[in-house]
């Protein structure tokens, strides 16, 4: 079976004040040593696996603002991906940008190196809320980066936003999903804000400099996001992301799947040959240990079967259609409904969940509450 191959940018301009990722500011020599040990990481692997191991379904570059990186270290990066796997014809190819970030000449250059798919991280239409989350750019330049994709040929484009922002009102979201429809991306992607431990935001809202954005609200929006894309002809695929027709995000849906992927660059996680494991976070251990030759796998972990039969669950009811109850039975050769009988019985009678036909799948109503529905299975 091919993979899913992510690739872990860790710099930008700016951190985010939201920001709970590794990503460390922009310093052009420890980007030199990254891009370095990354190469060398790509060649260790290309030549430890094997046949279809080496084939690829889809690539992300992520971050971090991999559009960042100085000079040519992307193309570096992908030209590497291509001599040491193999990209299949039909592979998705994205690469994360901040909209701040992007020029239409180093557009066009990640265009004809076969990038097929752009992802801006937009956030929001309301310049005071993008002060909020500490971005490194303005509604304008979102608006402008939109263009230069477009300019660029990119046929394939998502744009992020953000909602549940201290200080955002429903008639701000609205405005920004207005615009992002205006804009016309074929995905959207649709997130309540996480207040993460020890970011510069949660300590802001936890010492009473910033109120939160009541629970209320930020459910008020969320089911407003759904109802206006649908309505605007946007496919609601998983719990946060919209979709024209044929354009859902192929490797965010082998995460959902529960399919195999590999994750490289520094804290990129994985799951491959039954383990989960990931990478050290810290740029100076990742770097060292990859110039001795070395793996840089700080923790792995390997799958029982009734690990991987879990998440095969929690995972799959992420995406609106559910789990393939078929697709469940002709992996592990035990029907879900057998095996989780008591589970699928509470949630059923709590209304969260639904079978139809083959899929067990979230209702309306275990829609904003997915996350108590999932530890059932956990």
């Amino acid at each position: 079976m091919a993979i899913g191959l992510y690739v872990h940018v860790p710099f930008c301009v700016k951190k985010c004040l939201y920001c709970g990722f590794v990503s460390f500011r922009l310093d052009r020599e420890a980007a030199g040593l990254y891009l370095n040990a990354l190469l060398r990481e790509i060649e260790l692997y290309g030549a430890a696996l094997c046949g279809s191991e080496k084939e690829v379904s889809s690539l992300f570059i992520g971050g971090g603002t991999p559009t960042c990186l100085p000079g040519d270290g992307l193309i570096k990066i992908l030209q590497a991906l291509k001599v040491h796997f193999r990209l299949l014809p039909e592979c998705e190819v994205t690469v994360e940008a901040n909209p701040g970030t992007v020029t239409l000449g180093g557009l066009s250059v990640l265009r004809e190196a076969g990038v097929n798919r752009l992802s801006l991280g937009v956030q929001s239409f309301q310049d005071r809320l993008l002060k909020v989350l500490g971005r490194a750019h303005g509604s304008g330049e979102a608006e402008k980066a939109v263009r230069l994709a477009r300019q660029a040929g990119f046929a394939n484009l998502n744009l992020d936003f953000i909602f549940g922002i201290p200080g955002q009102t429903a008639a701000e979201w609205l405005e920004t999903l207005e615009k992002a429809v205006e804009l016309a991306p074929e995905h959207i992607a649709v997130y309540g804000l996480q207040l993460e431990e020890g970011t510069p935001l949660e300590r802001a809202v936890a010492g009473g400099g910033l109120e939160p954005c009541p629970e209320e609200l930020e459910l008020f929006m969320y089911r407003t996001a759904v109802e206006y894309l649908k309505k605007h002809g946007y496919i609601h695929y998983e719990i946060s992301n919209f979709a024209r027709p044929g354009r859902e995000c192929l490797h965010n849906l082998g995460y959902w799947l529960n399919r195999p992927y590999l994750g490289l660059g520094p804290a990129a996680h994985s799951c491959f040959r039954g383990e989960r494991f990931a990478n050290e976070p810290s740029l100076e251990r990742y770097c060292r240990l990859l110039s001795q030759g070395v793996f840089p796998v700080q923790e792995r972990h390997a799958l029982s079967l009734a690990e991987e039969m879990a998440e095969t669950m929690f995972l799959g009811l992420r995406l609106i259609r559910g789990v393939d109850l078929e697709g469940f039975r002709s992996r592990f050769g035990r029907r879900a409904e057998e095996v989780y009988r008591n589970e699928i019985a509470r949630l059923t009678g709590a209304g969260l969940v639904k079978l139809d036909g083959r899929f067990l799948a979230l209702t309306g109503k275990g829609l904003p509450v997915a996350n108590i529905v999932f530890s059932e299975f956990v």
